[in-house]
């Protein structure tokens, strides 16, 4: 079952911004297209919702947009720059609850606005984490971690990423 399912530790950063890029795109194109054309056109959030979630149980393994960043795009961009798993897999976890919630609500309940409100935070949070490499899930989880929130063998997995790959200092 861990093959089948389990977050990698360390996650190359710049796959995760080119997720980013993707998932921000997509977001930001439905948005549009349902401000435009209406609320029919928020059916891509089930898209999203469906990739943050794929990503969350086991990485980049189940998600088109995840192998499309770690097989295709990132490669090509340069050397992988490595980076704790753990907060990143906190954030897509974030990613998970606000497009499905979002998913819900459209299909659930059919309240527009509020599927764009959520979107608008996901487009907002990929673009600060893609274009300036800020991802909101790693400070919150950060934070976390000071409060004792995160469990401490968690919190060793983050501090030793730099000590276990080269790479990543």
């Amino acid at each position: 079952m861990a093959r089948l399912f389990g977050f990698p530790n360390p996650v190359n950063e710049v796959a995760a911004r080119c997720v980013a890029a993707g998932v921000g795109l997509m977001a930001a194109v439905t948005l549009v297209l349902s401000s435009t054309l209406g609320d029919v056109w928020l059916w891509p959030t089930a898209i999203i919702a469906y990739g943050f979630l794929a990503r969350v149980a086991a990485g980049p393994r189940y998600s088109p947009l995840g192998q499309l960043a770690t097989r295709v795009v990132a490669p090509r961009l340069g050397p992988a720059k490595l980076v704790a798993g753990p907060p990143k897999r906190f954030a897509q976890a974030m990613g998970a609850v606000m497009s499905t919630a979002a998913a819900v609500v459209h299909f659930g309940f059919g309240i527009g606005w509020a599927v764009q409100i959520l979107l608008g935070l996901i487009v907002v949070a990929a673009t600060l984490e893609s274009a300036f490499a800020i991802c909101v899930g790693c400070i919150i989880f950060g934070r976390l971690m000071r409060f004792g929130l995160v469990p401490a063998q968690t919190c060793e997995a983050c501090a030793n990423v730099s000590l276990r790959y080269p790479a990543a200092a």
